[in-house]
């Protein structure tokens, strides 16, 4: 998955095809974090509320390294493995995927994390482009993915990128209505699930600096229906930074609690003005470990949004987006503080 850091710009109808929400990202700030757990060895898995998939790519890849022998990159590799991470479904079906996840957590009483992620028009057509053919095509879609959800205790990431591409203006004009409503219907149907809760994406404080400028794109998407916002989808921004953007655009929005994605922030963006800062970045760490326990009133979870140890994208040798990296993963997890 692609992105997430561009200060927004006057783009061209063109130029929004040839970019995605980039923008400059600020000097590492280092880590921050709930004070229960910022410094201190992170809790062990069975003590999160949020369900763990042990057939995830990192559980397989731990499983493939001790049968080679490389048993210390296996250890380290736990890390992610060992801990919960969402699930992204598929866009063509996603209903398997999410029946898989919900029967797991069921099991273990434990609560299972979800992106919804396929609007049309996706990522202006950069590395993760794609989604839903048609509006339709989407309703369709979300309909199947909150069925599949039925009565299970569920975490839904609502379209990561949607709305703050539409206020740096990367996806053109002519589809902002179409989108604003797709949303607030989704809201709406996933909301109809009696255990789900729904987190709309604000995208980043490196990328929308401004917190007045979300406000009211989220509230004509819906947000005012949702449990609240998500903030660093897939971005390496501190925990102190988007905590502060997020506590600013609460107060807007009167109250509306939020979503950190921790699962790569550990140390904070690439430093400097560097092309591509949000792309498969070097030298990056895992950050605190989900929780819902975060020592801030507003701050619902700390959650692992991108999967660690998948690319961005087709940049600095990276695969395709979305696609599983373990050499990525394994510098990640080494590196954590935790």
């Amino acid at each position: 998955m692609s992105r997430r850091t561009v200060t927004a710009v006057a783009l061209t109808l063109a130029s929004a095809l040839l970019l995605t929400g980039c923008g400059e990202d600020e000097p590492p700030k280092g880590p921050g974090g709930p004070p229960s757990t910022r410094g201190e060895p992170a809790a062990p898995a069975s003590g999160s509320p949020f369900w763990v998939d042990p057939e995830s790519d990192a559980a397989k890849q731990v499983r493939q390294y001790e049968a080679q022998g490389r048993t210390e990159d296996a250890r380290i590799l736990k890390r992610i493995a060992d801990r919960p991470v969402a699930d992204w479904p598929a866009g063509d079906d996603p209903v398997p995927e999410i029946t898989r996840a919900v029967r797991g957590a069921a099991a273990e009483n434990r609560t299972a994390v979800f992106v919804a992620y396929n609007i049309p028009h996706r990522d202006c057509g950069m590395y993760s482009a794609g989604g839903s053919h048609d509006a339709q095509a989407y309703r369709n879609w979300i309909d199947a993915f909150a069925t599949a959800l039925g009565d299970a205790s569920a975490i839904v990431v609502l379209e990561p990128d949607a709305v703050p591409h539409i206020v740096d203006g990367c996806t053109p004009a002519q589809y902002h209505d179409e989108r604003f409503q797709l949303l607030a219907e989704a809201i709406e149907r996933l909301k109809r699930q009696p255990r789900t809760r729904v987190y709309l994406d604000a995208g980043n404080p490196a990328w929308i600096d401004d917190p007045g400028k979300l406000v009211e794109p989220l509230r004509r998407a819906g947000v005012a229906r949702a449990d609240g916002f998500s903030l660093n989808v897939s971005n390496f921004q501190t925990n102190e930074a988007v905590r502060g953007f997020g506590a600013s655009l609460s107060g807007l929005l009167g109250g509306t609690h939020f979503t950190v994605d921790t699962s790569r922030n550990g140390d904070g963006p690439l430093p400097g003005d560097r092309a591509e800062a949000w792309c498969n970045p070097p030298g990056r760490s895992l950050g605190v470990p989900p929780t819902d326990r975060t020592g801030d009133e507003l701050v619902d979870a700390y959650l692992w949004i991108k999967r660690p140890g998948d690319s961005d994208g087709q940049c600095r040798g990276g695969p395709a987006a979305g696609t599983w990296w373990p050499d990525y993963a394994l510098g990640l997890a080494r590196r954590a503080k935790s």
